[in-house]
């Protein structure tokens, strides 16, 4: 179930992240504590190896991506084939948000 405020929380956590304000936060890299289950520590290890990133996470980098990409296009054809791009993407991160929420 989508949550009503879902979207505001989402805008809210983007425009912190473009100014800046989660960088170079203390123990910034590190695992936190209360997170780290000994059940899933072949999988943390496999994904810290393979560099891999949640599926929740890219999708908001490519949104904030294609949004300063449609800030400087002029083009018309160009402008709105980006907002079917970011359209697309935030759809992608609706069903990996919703995937999330119901199975973890």
């Amino acid at each position: 179930m989508h949550h009503p405020l879902s979207g505001l929380i989402d805008q809210i956590v983007q425009n912190a992240e473009k100014r800046g304000d989660f960088d170079n936060l203390p123990g910034a890299g590190k695992p936190l504590a209360h997170l780290d289950n000994p059940q899933n520590a072949v999988l943390n290890r496999m994904m810290q190896e393979a560099d891999a990133k949640s599926p929740v996470i890219v999708p908001r980098r490519q949104i904030l991506e294609a949004q300063e990409r449609l800030k400087t296009l002029i083009d018309e054809a160009e402008r709105k084939a980006e907002q079917l791009h970011l359209s697309a993407l935030h759809t992608k991160l609706a069903i990996e948000m919703e995937a999330f929420l119901k199975h973890g």
